[in-house]
């Protein structure tokens, strides 16, 4: 097991690793929402960009950025699913980044956050596939043929059911992957070399984020379509 600062927190040393490493991420990401809500200011303010770089710029491409990427996807009516895919991409991307830091675990790199991430996912994309199909989102499950529509249903099932541990192994397995590597070099050459690396952690924990957001926006896509 490598060395964490938790280790070292009365209490907190006592909880696994991950859960440790995501309650601190959330914690976070919580205080960069309150900074963002306060220098966002009332929305009539919003219409005239600040003059000069400021935080409130920074927040607000970012905003539009991730506002972009899950139109691109989701097209029309995708602003109601903004919140939810924003924050799991910054979560993911928040969590990654937190293992580059030495002594930090990223709580990604552990299959039971990857999964649990993966489930509500799974969980989510279903219950607005019914929700806005009704019982139509049942009978793509079946397939356009009536001969074979008990393979198809099995078929169809087994691949819904392989999604939420797909989404979670490749991300677990990723960042497991890019920071045990990383910490190779930190102990075989602690200076110059591993920056290397840390460029290129750096690019995988952004893309791993963005992949997991991607496919999740993808399967919602799937299951909301109206034409099942």
């Amino acid at each position: 097991m490598h060395f964490s600062w938790f280790q070292l927190i009365p209490g907190i040393n006592q909880l696994p690793v991950h859960v440790a490493s995501a309650a601190a991420c959330t914690l976070i990401i919580a205080i960069i929402s309150i900074v963002a809500w306060a220098v966002a200011g009332k929305p009539e303010e919003a219409l005239i960009p600040d003059a000069k770089p400021s935080l409130r710029n920074f927040f607000e491409v970012v905003v539009e950025g991730l506002s972009g990427f899950v139109d691109s996807i989701l097209g029309h009516g995708s602003e109601k699913y903004v919140p939810l895919i924003g924050s799991m991409f910054l979560f993911i991307l928040v969590n990654n980044f937190f293992g580059l830091l030495p002594g930090f675990t990223p709580s990604t790199d552990n299959m039971n956050t990857a999964f649990a991430v993966g489930l509500f996912v799974f969980v989510f994309y279903n219950v607005m596939g019914v929700v806005s199909n009704g019982l139509g989102y049942i009978k793509h499950f079946f397939g356009p043929l009536i001969w074979i529509a008990p393979l198809m249903f099995v078929i169809e099932i087994i691949s819904h059911i392989v999604r939420p541990f797909s989404l979670g192994l490749r991300l677990s397995g990723n960042m497991t992957g890019d920071h045990t590597v990383l910490g190779i070099f930190l102990e075989l050459v602690p200076v110059g070399i591993p920056m290397i690396f840390y460029v290129l952690g750096m690019f995988v924990c952004f893309v791993q984020a963005f992949v997991f957001s991607l496919l999740s926006m993808v399967y919602i896509s799937m299951a909301t379509a109206h034409d099942h």
